[in-house]
Formats: C-alpha cells, sequence, structure tokens
C-alpha cells in the first residue's frame, strides 16, 4: 500500500521553485563582500599614499601599487592635501552596474580623513 501518493514530486517542485531564489541571496551577499573588500582596499591604498606623501614619495604610485591587480584598472586617486582613492567594486549580478567606493587619508594635521 503506498501512502502519499498526491506528494509524489513535491520535494522536487519545492527544490526547482527555491533554488533560483537561494542562487540570487548568494550572489546578493557575495557582492556586499566584493564591495565591502574593495572599500578595504581603497582605505589601505589611500593610507599608504598618505604615508607616501609624508615622507615625500610619489603617493598615486603608493596608492596604485596597495591595490590588487583586479582594482587597478579604473582606479581613480587624488593626491591634493588628503589622498583619495575610489574603486570600482565589479558587478556580480546581471543587469547591474560596477559599485564605485572610495576612501581617504592624510597624514597632516588638520586635513581632512574619511569614507
Amino acid at each position: 500500500m503506498r501512502r502519499g501518493g498526491a506528494e509524489n514530486g513535491q520535494a522536487a517542485a519545492e527544490l526547482v521553485a527555491v533554488t533560483p531564489i537561494l542562487i540570487g541571496v548568494l550572489l546578493a551577499l557575495a557582492q556586499l563582500a566584493v564591495a565591502g573588500y574593495a572599500l578595504w582596499s581603497a582605505g589601505d591604498a589611500a593610507r599608504a599614499g598618505a604615508r607616501a606623501a609624508h615622507v615625500g614619495d610619489d603617493a598615486e604610485r603608493a596608492a596604485i601599487g596597495a591595490l590588487p591587480f583586479w582594482l587597478e584598472r579604473g582606479a581613480e586617486i587624488e593626491t591634493g592635501g588628503a589622498v583619495e582613492v575610489r574603486v570600482r567594486a565589479p558587478a556580480l549580478l546581471p543587469g547591474i552596474p560596477d559599485i564605485t567606493v572610495g576612501a581617504g587619508a592624510a597624514l597632516e594635521p588638520g586635513a581632512t580623513s574619511g569614507g
């Protein structure tokens, strides 16, 4: 005697319905992680540029050198006073543009820094 004949395939149907939602949530979390890492890297690069400027070295070169290679392309660095670094975090979700994040740092007294 079989039980639940009307429920045959219910688990498979639920899996098919839930899988795209789970993939979307995972991609959104991965996008947040990529953007967060890009922001962290921009802050590191700004601090490296500020240290270089403080000792008289090339701040822009130091900032670019502190970025991961995949963020170097398209990075914008401003070195007037505080060192400002803006990078584009690549989009993982289809139809979403790259996310631009930035950070700044300064070692001079009275100069502003922030993210």
